[in-house]
């Protein structure tokens, strides 16, 4: 049992406690996080990282009262740990439990919901600025990692950043998004971290702390800055856009912290605070590989090991195709937004260095940056997850699409990203890529086929889309040598009367199923692989449309504007009156969960889907 954790019902508990006794907690927050993650899987790297940054925050701070915005939020848990979910943290990312992130419904203590990087700034500022305008009293403090400000928004937000009065951001600088951070802003906080003065500055610092508290250790910290200002360049760069700069301080020492909080928390001003902090802290296998303990699924506690998936995932499919196709064409290049790991291609990189390039947190300029290369005959493959390929939708249209741009987007998760939850589910890309002429829009069924599909993109003289899903597919063999698919043309995996099931990517194993229950009552089925969302194939749609009773559309994604809308726009203009049962998650943000739970929740099943179907056809033999 623990002394301090499980005493802690609210931060105003945390309040009553000593320096050492706090550090002792830190100490059970650390144990706790490592041996309830190992269950469930999770983030825990960042969350090692920033246990001292939470506690110090919540000493200082009143949440709700004074709010706290998480950028990712995917380092929350100790926020969950000392805000009343304590006896509820061992349900994180299991179904009906915790949010792996920050989520507005879950606790008063979460001010702000979010997923994706580089938000924090934005939101922090708007709340300051409607807490200015309301009179208000209460603080604003923005946890943000380094890696956020190779964001755009980020420094967006930091361009009005003087229009409050009041305002604290906390830089927690640790060198790492998911993998190594890149870039000249990840150079730049590196040059001040690693500056011989700053570094002994500090340390006299954190010595005047110990003795006198923070008014003398900020005297220092002052003049470390100034000492930096010469060395870094001409100004630090958040002072130029109007916030006054402190640190770096040591991101683990907790009286360090905490004092520094107290001084900043007087200031009228708008602050950044620079922690350096260690990412996977306290537990040794997540500081020696910290982009496998970024997030992943459950491990042994006292080793780290986890269980070896053995088949290969649809990104590690992904990547082994494009190395192939890179190593007979020396226009290919790949492009990543900060996720070379989510999207594997870390497997691509050693083959092929030169034509690889991560851009950090920067979705829209990834695009623009691929659209750039796309001019002068490189074919760029663009691996970004289906929800943050959201963030460059204007680049799509407009640098990409408009100017007929051959640039393939190859989009990981596309589907239900089960455990992470709403943030991160890939339900919309068809829906938001669809209307955008030119596009053509690809989901494979199995591996193969989305070796197939990146090839058929290699000779396509226009944008792309392939989307596919988390994890692993149904182990299907990878051909040698891929195949070139017809534009827009489906596949008839089985010829059939009666009923037709045009299935998309995931679906299509469910779609056999389906047919089984179906013949088994005694209807004809045919089974199409519709490979394309966009164009769907119109002939094959004319031919069942005019034979069958009944068609059939399931696909991993929104109905709305999703594949089954396309199908019934192409009935529509063949003038066909079928009717038609669109299988797809419904109009609402789906929770986070396993799959299949989900699926079968939902509806998303041969056995619901035949439920639904029944009514519409004309003759069930033994039911």
């Amino acid at each position: 049992m623990s002394e301090y954790l499980e005493k802690i019902q609210s931060p105003a508990d945390l309040k009553r406690l000593s320096i050492p006794q706090l550090e002792r907690l830190a100490e059970e927050i650390r144990e706790r996080l490592i041996l309830s993650v190992a269950k469930t899987g999770g983030h825990i790297g960042p969350n090692l990282g920033v246990v001292e940054l939470t506690i110090a925050m919540h000493y200082v701070f009143d949440t709700p009262r004074d709010s706290f915005v998480f950028d990712v939020s995917h380092q929350s848990y100790v926020h969950k740990l000392l805000t009343g979910r304590e006896n509820r943290f061992e349900t994180i990312r299991q179904p009906g439990g915790l949010n792996g992130f920050m989520l507005r419904t879950e606790s008063e203590h979460d001010s702000f919901g979010a997923g994706h990087a580089g938000t924090a700034l934005s939101a922090a500022l708007g709340m300051a600025v409607a807490r200015d305008m309301s009179g208000g009293t209460e603080h604003v403090v923005a946890l943000a990692g380094d890696a956020a400000f190779t964001n755009g928004i980020s420094f967006e937000a930091l361009n009005n950043v003087g229009s409050t009065k009041r305002l604290i951001i906390v830089l927690n600088d640790n060198e790492w998004s998911i993998d190594k951070n890149v870039g000249a802003i990840a150079e730049y906080f590196h040059k001040i971290a690693t500056n011989p003065t700053y570094v002994n500055l500090h340390e006299r610092a954190a010595g005047l702390v110990e003795k006198f508290g923070g008014k003398a250790a900020l005297h220092i910290a002052r003049k470390a800055e100034e000492a930096a200002k010469g060395i870094v360049g001409r100004g630090m760069i958040f002072e130029e856009f109007g916030l006054n700069y402190y640190g770096p301080v040591d991101g683990h020492n907790l009286r360090t912290l905490i004092e520094t909080f107290k001084f900043l928390k007087k200031q009228n001003k708008p602050v950044v605070l620079h922690a350096l902090t260690q990412k996977g802290r306290g537990f040794q296998p997540a500081m020696e590989k910290q982009k496998k303990f970024h997030g992943l699924g459950p491990f042994d506690p006292e080793t780290g090991e986890t269980k070896s998936a053995g088949q290969k995932t649809y990104s590690e499919i992904f990547a082994e195709s494009l190395t192939k196709l890179a190593n007979s064409n020396d226009k290919v290049v790949a492009i990543t937004a900060a996720m070379p790991n989510g999207t594997a291609l870390d497997l691509f990189r050693p083959h092929h260095p030169t034509r690889y390039f991560d851009v950090g947190i920067a979705e829209e300029h990834a695009v623009l940056f691929a659209a750039g290369m796309a001019t002068k005959g490189y074919r760029p493959f663009c691996a970004i997850y289906s929800t943050f390929l959201q963030r460059a939708f204007d680049q799509i249209v407009h640098d990409v699409a408009l100017q007929k741009l051959p640039v393939v987007f190859c989009m990981d998760r596309g589907g239900l990203s089960g455990d992470d939850g709403p943030t991160h589910h890939g339900l919309f890309d068809i829906s938001y890529l669809r209307g955008v002429p030119g596009l053509i829009h690809m989901d494979p069924m199995d591996e193969d086929e989305l070796q197939d599909m990146m090839f058929t993109a290699l000779q396509h003289d226009g944008p792309s889309a392939i989307r596919y899903p988390r994890g692993t597919g149904p182990g299907s063999v990878v051909k040698a040598v891929p195949e070139e698919l017809e534009i827009g043309r489906a596949e008839v995996l089985q010829d059939g009367r009666d009923v037709a099931i045009f299935a998309l990517g995931a679906m299509v194993a469910e779609a056999g199923r389906l047919a089984v229950l179906l013949e088994a009552e005694g209807h004809s089925v045919a089974v199409i692989n519709a490979r394309f969302a966009k164009p769907v194939d119109a002939a094959c749609v004319a031919l069942y449309g005019k034979r069958c009773e009944l068609v059939i559309t399931m696909e991993d994604h929104v109905l709305a504007g999703g594949f089954g809308s396309a199908m019934l726009e192409s009935l529509n203009a063949q003038k066909m009156d079928v009717p038609v049962v669109r299988v797809g998650w419904p109009d609402e943000f789906i929770e986070h969960g396993k799959v299949e739970d989900l699926r079968t929740k939902y509806g998303l099943t041969a056995e619901a889907a035949l439920k639904r179907v029944r009514p519409y056809l004309r003759r069930t033999v033994g039911v």
